[in-house]
């Protein structure tokens, strides 16, 4: 049993519901209740009485949570105690974002790390994913959030968000060429990609040229090396004619009229986003927010 899943456990029996506890440890509800059920499935025993107007404890689910409130208690005794050793320089958390990053992947980590460790500042820095590893592996930077797994023993990552993009096209082509599930990838054809240059990102770069390549598609606009894409310059070289780039559906940016975001039929494309960091790193709060960014991943899977 991970002190997690104790701490999600004495905080839904103190708000009394799944939905309050949820909300006080900036979790999904579906997410919480699946932790609770499978902790009720590792111990082989139910724990929580679910009613219409909340949950109960069982008799086996006191006797956890006087347990588990004991062990929380000495935990957070034994931090307390080494966090006294701690230099004054490890209340600043340098956090690598990547362009396009979804802000609700953030949100609710942010929160609960600013609930739990008051005293780290969180400084975020906007990098590109080959900038990033890089500022990782020469302690400039905390944790990064990526778009390729690191490779080698020195960084740790971990998945924490998936999207399937679409592309940006002008109003008439989305309507001329997107069928009932979207637009095929051999339908754009004809038009540039805008893309971004390899050197930010050489793996999803690779990946995301050989699926165009492969459905007959001109790479087009690529970006010059050692710019990143922005959004008003995709914007505008879409708005220009005779090309297309692609986008998350929750895309940050508002899109003008001119223009349509359409999804692409049997998500060919994922984008996939890690948390990586240190694997040398002992820091509290960043274990802290990797884990408030993995309880997310289930929940952004899904959006």
């Amino acid at each position: 049993m991970e002190l997690r899943e104790m701490r999600a456990f004495v905080v839904v029996l103190e708000e009394g519901s799944l939905s309050g506890a949820a909300r006080r440890l900036h979790v999904s509800q579906p997410a919480l209740s699946q932790q609770v059920s499978g902790l009720e499935r590792q111990l082989g025993l139910q724990l929580l009485v679910r009613t219409s107007t909340g949950v109960q404890a069982t008799e086996a689910g006191m006797t956890l949570l006087t347990e588990a409130r004991a062990v929380l208690a000495r935990y957070d005794q034994a931090v307390a105690a080494v966090t006294r050793h701690t230099g004054a320089g490890d209340s600043v958390l340098r956090l690598g974002v990547p362009l396009e990053l979804p802000a609700h992947l953030l949100t609710g980590p942010l929160a609960a790390l600013a609930e739990s460790y008051p005293a780290t500042r969180v400084q975020a820095l906007h990098m590109s994913t080959a900038a990033q590893i890089a500022a990782l592996r020469v302690d400039e930077l905390d944790v990064g959030l990526v778009r390729e797994h690191p490779i080698g023993p020195d960084l740790d990552a971990t998945l924490v968000l998936e999207e399937r993009l679409g592309v940006l096209l002008a109003a008439d082509h989305a309507t001329r060429l997107a069928g009932p599930d979207g637009v095929r990838l051999d339908a754009l054809v004809g038009l540039d990609w805008v893309g971004f240059p390899r050197s930010g990102s050489p793996t999803w770069y690779d990946e995301v040229t050989a699926i165009l390549r492969g459905h007959g598609l001109d790479l087009g606009l690529v970006a010059p090396e050692g710019q990143e894409l922005i959004a008003p310059v995709k914007l505008a070289a879409v708005i220009a004619g005779g090309a297309f780039a692609l986008a998350p559906p929750n895309w940050q940016q508002p899109v003008p009229e001119s223009l349509a975001w359409v999804p692409l039929a049997g998500g060919p494309l994922v984008r996939r986003t890690w948390a990586a960091w240190p694997a040398s790193s002992r820091r509290r709060d960043l274990g802290h927010l990797v884990a408030a960014l993995e309880d997310r991943a289930p929940e952004q899977a899904g959006e």
